[in-house]
């Protein structure tokens, strides 16, 4: 009897997101950070004239078309962002701060910083964490942006709405292989393209012999033009020789 009571109390703390096991965890977040840990790989570098976004698309099946798979957002011609975990969830929020981008614009006449479109991505994230009947966003983010004045930034936001700033970061099933070539291979001063190159080189070893340039998309934003560009595989090809 005291049994089948455990299993059924673990079964309450288990289902309900506003309720804290009695050791302080709130299990729906937890099985929320694993989703991300299931999902495909993305890297963020912040480079001295720039910042790198490199993702993994998952094209597992030769009668999907790579180009349709979306992985990278523009949020605007200055902040770009990618995901891991439940892509769905991150359109959700994507488009939240892509039309707060678009307010701010029109408002003040001026981009909106990076720190007011991640502090936006968390507050929905956060509130979704104590909310009786909605679950936490099953996904990870990295927003990457440069600001009016220049500054290069690259955040990564949590399932459950924290958040840091990085000098170069990895989420998604890649985590545990890529942070450590990252650490080993990231300089302050390399350039965007040196960025991208350490990405590629990252991709490749964890992705091995399923690694090929279909598969990723890279995206960059430049300090000296401050706009959104996306990689063809040529020039992919070209920087990773």
């Amino acid at each position: 009897m005291t049994m089948n009571k455990q299993m059924i109390d673990k079964m309450g703390y288990d289902r309900s997101i506003t309720m804290f096991s009695p050791d302080g965890r709130l299990l729906q977040v937890e099985y929320a950070k694993k989703t991300v840990k299931q999902g495909s790989t993305a890297i963020g570098i912040a480079c001295k004239d720039g910042v790198v976004l490199v993702t993994d698309k998952r094209v597992t099946s030769k009668l999907l078309v790579p180009e349709a798979i979306e992985k990278m957002f523009r949020v605007d011609d200055h902040i770009a962002i990618t995901a891991a975990g439940i892509i769905s969830d991150a359109r959700v929020l994507v488009d939240r701060v892509q039309l707060k981008s678009q307010q701010h614009a029109v408002t003040y006449d001026s981009k909106i910083d990076v720190l007011t479109i991640v502090k936006e991505i968390c507050d929905m994230k956060q509130i979704c964490t104590q909310s009786a009947g909605l679950r936490p966003f099953g996904v990870s983010m990295l927003v990457a942006g440069v600001e009016e004045d220049g500054t290069i930034k690259l955040f990564l936001t949590e399932p459950y709405g924290l958040y840091f700033q990085y000098k170069a970061a990895v989420i998604g099933e890649g985590e545990a292989e890529v942070e450590p070539m990252l650490q080993k291979g990231y300089r302050a001063n390399m350039t965007v393209d040196e960025g991208v190159r350490l990405g590629l080189e990252a991709m490749k070893k964890f992705l091995g012999v399923n690694f090929n340039f279909d598969r990723v998309d890279a995206v960059v934003i430049k300090q000296s033009d401050k706009k959104f560009t996306q990689l063809s595989n040529d020039e992919l090809k070209r920087l990773s020789k």
